[in-house]
Formats: structure tokens, C-alpha cells, sequence
């Protein structure tokens, strides 16, 4: 059996090429992306926020937790970011959204948190009110730290 020897450079060069070639020069002298309505692409609805953290959980100095919305195709989402260190033996508050990012029902997402007892992710929750709070630690397995990234979750 012969072998062929084709890299994925090549590959992609050739895939790549293909387009362009059935349907020449138009496709390559289109108006870019950003001349489309934004209302059909992202957004950005509120800004990035700093959450107010409850007492007991700190932000990591290089990334502070914080929250926005973005709209992407007519959906809004909430978005968390940042990493926060913390010392949850059971359900509690993190923190409190800003006033102006306030889910319009109750909002849930999933995060990573240190790896303890080969548990590594644990739910946020968003209220009505903009409390945000962490479900799932455990006396027997605490929440030393938790990664806010992941969380994005469907508003309206």
C-alpha cells in the first residue's frame, strides 16, 4: 500500500484557495464584517463591572471578578470573569452584580473550582436582585478558590 505524504499546510492552502477561485474576484473585494448591523452580531450591552464581593472572598489582584452583558444575534447573556479565592464550606453569597446588571430571572452557570476529592466545577447562581451565589460546597470539601471565566448565561 502506498502512502501519501500530504501536509496540513497544504491542506488548508488548497482549501483555502478553492473559494476563491469559484467565485473570483468579488468574494475577495467584499465589504468586511464590521459594515454588518451589529444588532446580528455581539454587542455590548453593559461593560465589564466589578462584582461587590461578600466578606470572606477576594479577588485575585491580576483578575478581579467581574460581570457584563453582550447581545449576540438578539440574545443577551450575562458574563462573569475573574478568579476569586474563598473559604465556602456550604452555599453562600459571593457577591452582588452591579445595579445596572440585574437578571430578569433567576440564572444559573457552572464554574471551575480547585480540585478537591476529584470534584473540580460547582454552580453559580445569578438572582433577580443581583445576588450571586456559589451552591455546592460541602463541610467535607471546601471552596478554596473558584475561576468566574467559564459563566455565560442567557438573560432574555
Amino acid at each position: 500500500m502506498t502512502q501519501h505524504k500530504t501536509s496540513r499546510r497544504s491542506l488548508l492552502t488548497a482549501a483555502l484557495a478553492a473559494p476563491a477561485v469559484a467565485v473570483g474576484a468579488p468574494l475577495l473585494t467584499a465589504a468586511p464584517a464590521a459594515a454588518v448591523d451589529p444588532t446580528d452580531g455581539c454587542q455590548t450591552v453593559v461593560d465589564w463591572k466589578p462584582i461587590a464581593l461578600e466578606t470572606g472572598v477576594q479577588n485575585d489582584p491580576l483578575s478581579p471578578a467581574e460581570a457584563r452583558v453582550v447581545r449576540v444575534a438578539g440574545t443577551e447573556f450575562l458574563q462573569l470573569r475573574g478568579l476569586v479565592t474563598c473559604a465556602f464550606t456550604a452555599d453562600g453569597p459571593l457577591g452582588t452584580l452591579p445595579a445596572d446588571i440585574r437578571p430578569p430571572k433567576l440564572t444559573r452557570g457552572v464554574c471551575p473550582r480547585n480540585n478537591s476529592q476529584g470534584i473540580n466545577a460547582l454552580r453559580i447562581e445569578a438572582t433577580t436582585a443581583g445576588l450571586v451565589w456559589v451552591l455546592g460546597p460541602q463541610a467535607t470539601n471546601k471552596v478554596t478558590w473558584i475561576q468566574l471565566d467559564n459563566f455565560s448565561s442567557v438573560l432574555r
